[in-house]
């Protein structure tokens, strides 16, 4: 590998996440408080050290193969979160540097879930910028998506992004930089309308802005303790379930969208499968809660349901109630939505619709070639013929998965966890969802795990970020063979 090119992009990379620090300590001087220092130091030497390096190893910049590719990927996330974790760390907001790694990994990976009892204690700079990382983590992964990941050939997702340009060969640099630039104004023109929108609703400037980071992002990173219950307005719950809804769906065919081109989108089989599950559960759940709410207002049962319908399937993690006291059978659907996911190409987590769909399609043509064993029949998505290696690299990626989840449950019942919280813990980690059932169900936190669980949560939230293999391929013999 080259190492020194990748000394050189980690460096700018990690240039930029001084700029963004010190944006946060800009917010903080704004307001006036005690972790102006803190961020502002962090910041400029974090800058100076990426700068530095930058120059120093500027004339190795060049394009990358896939290794490097899987290295950098995998890198960047880790270490942003290490600096992320210092203004946390260093200000004493966060005593502890473990639970500060746990918190930033959580937010640069989406993921939502926290170790904060009181998140109105964070001073303002602090709380920009724990929403902020989400922010960059889902813009991150966007660009992963549709970008990187496909011509790494990770876990199929070749199939996710034919109407972006570019090679698709080894080289991944060129392809990069020309998604970015559509992705970039994409995702500045939702946060910016969805700021708007919720300052409108009634929230003051600084909450809409970190609430449209988190909610772009699927972080669900809130500045309240009690998320979007706190301002209690049907309005923003209802610009929130929105915006949530559209950081589900594939980026790319958002550009379809703003082309008008809106056959493509309702064409879309993973959009439609996406919609249907979230138009039946919603239904069913707002009809299920109304009948245990003694048929009361159904506009609120309504909203609740599609609010944690949608809350979950986009692995956001916003909540307005503790859907823990929902009857038992409606936290099952919600434990089957953590597991599906958005689509691909979004910022959601999960296993993505997508894959659910295309094993769906192969087990009932399982079921046709036992009756015509003789007979070819491909697996169709949006009317073109999936190639084997795909069907078979998304089979592999589903048991990869199940694997690990089960594996990490049984570690983290080990650690004295009953098994609703270990499965909960896990299954929020890996799916980068947040919340989860039992003791980190969505009025809990994972405060009370001990050092190494909070690692092994973190590791958990890093490798279900990104795509299971590209972080896993790096512990494999053959990757770091010649």
């Amino acid at each position: 590998m080259n190492y020194r090119n990748i000394i050189y992009i980690l460096s700018r990379l990690v240039s930029i996440e001084g700029i963004f620090i010190i944006l946060s300590s800009l917010v903080a001087f704004h307001y006036g408080q005690d972790d102006f220092i803190p961020l502002l130091s962090t910041g400029s030497i974090t800058f100076v050290i990426g700068f530095l390096f930058t120059y120093l190893f500027r004339k190795e910049r060049g394009n990358f193969g896939r290794k490097e590719g899987y290295f950098i990927v995998t890198f960047t996330w880790v270490i942003f979160a290490f600096i992320g974790a210092i203004p946390f760390f260093i200000s004493r907001y966060i005593p502890s540097y473990t639970d500060a790694f746990f918190e930033t990994m959580s937010g640069f990976t989406t993921t939502g879930a926290s170790i904060l009892n009181n998140v109105e204690s964070l001073p303002y700079g602090l709380l920009f910028w724990r929403s902020i990382i989400q922010w960059l983590g889902g813009l991150g992964i966007i660009i992963l998506a549709l970008a990187v990941l496909p011509i790494l050939g990770v876990g199929g997702m070749q199939l996710f992004v034919s109407e972006v340009s570019g090679s698709t060969k080894d080289k991944l640099h060129p392809r990069i930089l020309e998604t970015a630039k559509k992705l970039w104004v994409l995702y500045v023109g939702y946060t910016l309308l969805e700021t708007v929108l919720l300052y409108y609703g009634g929230m003051n400037i600084f909450d809409a802005i970190c609430h449209s980071f988190t909610t772009i992002s699927t972080g669900g990173f809130s500045t309240k303790s009690t998320s979007i219950a706190y301002f209690n307005s049907p309005f923003i719950e209802y610009v929130i379930i929105i915006f949530m809804f559209i950081a589900g769906i594939n980026f790319s065919l958002g550009f379809q969208v703003l082309n008008l081109k809106f056959k493509k989108l309702f064409r879309n089989e993973e959009f439609k499968l996406y919609s249907t599950i979230i138009v039946v559960l919603t239904f069913f759940v707002a009809g299920v809660l109304h009948y245990t709410n003694g048929l009361k207002d159904y506009e609120e049962d309504f909203r609740n349901a599609l609010f944690h319908v949608v809350s979950i399937i986009t692995t956001t993690g916003f909540v307005t109630q503790n859907y823990l006291q929902w009857p038992a059978y409606l936290t099952l659907i919600l434990v089957i939505l953590m597991f599906i996911g958005g689509m691909a190409g979004s910022t959601a987590g999960g296993l993505k619709v997508v894959r659910v769909l295309i094993v769906m399609k192969n087990n009932f043509l399982g079921l046709k070639r036992l009756i015509h064993p003789s007979a070819v029949i491909p697996i169709k998505y949006n009317g073109h013929s999936i190639p084997d290696y795909i069907v078979r690299n998304i089979l592999a990626f589903i048991v990869f998965y199940i694997v690990i989840f089960v594996f990490s449950t049984v570690f983290i019942s080990a650690l004295g966890y009953d098994f609703e919280t270990s499965l909960g813990a896990v299954a929020a980690t890996l799916g980068n969802i947040g919340p989860g059932i039992g003791d980190v169900g969505p009025v809990e936190n994972f405060v009370h795990f001990p050092g190494i669980g909070k690692w092994f949560l973190s590791f958990l939230m890093l490798i279900g970020r990104l795509e299971l293999f590209t972080v896993l391929i790096l512990f494999s013999r053959a990757y770091w063979k010649k």
